[in-house]
């Protein structure tokens, strides 16, 4: 009696499959007319994320942060350098993005993925602005004025696209930001910046510069969330499949404060009215407090 059921319900899964690959628009306009979407989301919420600081145990600092499936791994090594003569007390900071072709079938090996510099420099921009604004003092990687500084490099290597690979990228590197731990270094009987080690590096020290590890100061951090426009409505944090559907994306960044930092709209034919900004400004102002409270959590357990 019941493999008649079986068997029409695998059809009926065959044929909505079928209809979701030959119509994708239409297939999700029809659950957007319910106001909700195939992976059984509301339009305005966002995907699970999780966060696991230190991930990488040879790294300064690193993160591996999830977003749905979308996964994202931030590690930061630290060396030591000569500070320009512009900013004789200020160390430097440079972003890399990396999406390797096992991030997803579309990405083939020798070739860079498309969306791989379109998020480097978005990136790059978000960061480097707001380091030169409010969250970071690049004062505080300077070691010796003229003479030394810190040069951190932040490589962030995308494991899994499936969609908002901004957002998951940088959630990654202010995650990996608030695990870093500055290493400890002393200079040398030859004037030379050299990594203290945990047994003896001391002894050999001449005189202490670092004595021991530290954390970076992190004073607002910036967070993101992309949203999809299409017609009148707004999806957050959209899949891969979305993305490939709806051509509309706008992407804002906020800092724990409050403060925007930037509106990223990569072109699409829907219009970004002002409604329609304030809408997925507002939906972002609530993806902040509960990202922000996510790596307040993962710091305090990280210390305990």
């Amino acid at each position: 009696m019941g493999l008649p059921n079986a068997s029409e319900d695998l059809s009926s899964e065959m044929e909505v499959d079928a209809f979701r690959r030959l119509f994708p628009l239409r297939y999700f306009e029809r659950h957007l007319a319910e106001s909700i979407r195939p992976d059984g989301r509301p339009l305005g919420k966002s995907r699970e994320t999780s966060i696991f600081l230190g991930a990488v145990s040879t790294a300064n600092g690193s993160a591996l942060v999830k977003i749905g499936s979308t996964t994202m791994l931030t590690a930061i090594k630290m060396e030591v350098m000569t500070p320009s003569l512009e900013s004789p007390d200020e160390g430097c900071l440079a972003v890399d993005f990396f999406m390797p072709p096992i991030c997803s079938p579309i990405v083939r090996p020798g070739r860079p993925a498309e969306a791989s510099p379109v998020v480097s420099k978005q990136l790059s921009d978000t960061i480097s602005r707001h380091v030169f604004s409010r969250m970071i003092d690049l004062k505080e990687l300077s070691l010796v004025s003229g003479k030394a500084a810190w040069m951190t490099y932040l490589d962030i290597y995308c494991l899994d696209a499936d969609g908002a690979l901004f957002d998951a990228a940088l959630l990654s590197a202010v995650a990996a930001l608030s695990h870093l731990r500055i290493p400890a270094v002393t200079m040398n009987d030859d004037g030379k910046i050299v990594l203290v080690s945990d047994e003896d590096g001391q002894n050999q020290a001449q005189e202490p510069v670092n004595k021991e590890k530290r954390k970076l100061t992190l004073r607002s951090i910036p967070f993101s969330l992309t949203c999809i426009l299409h017609k009148n409505y707004i999806m957050a944090d959209p899949t891969a499949e979305e993305e490939s559907i709806f051509e509309t994306h706008l992407t804002t960044v906020l800092d724990t404060s409050g403060q925007l930092i930037s509106l990223y709209k990569p072109g699409g034919s829907v219009l970004a009215y002002t409604s329609a900004i304030q809408d997925c400004v507002a939906l972002t102002r609530q993806r902040v407090k509960e990202l922000k409270g996510l790596l307040e959590k993962e710091n305090s357990a990280m210390e305990v």
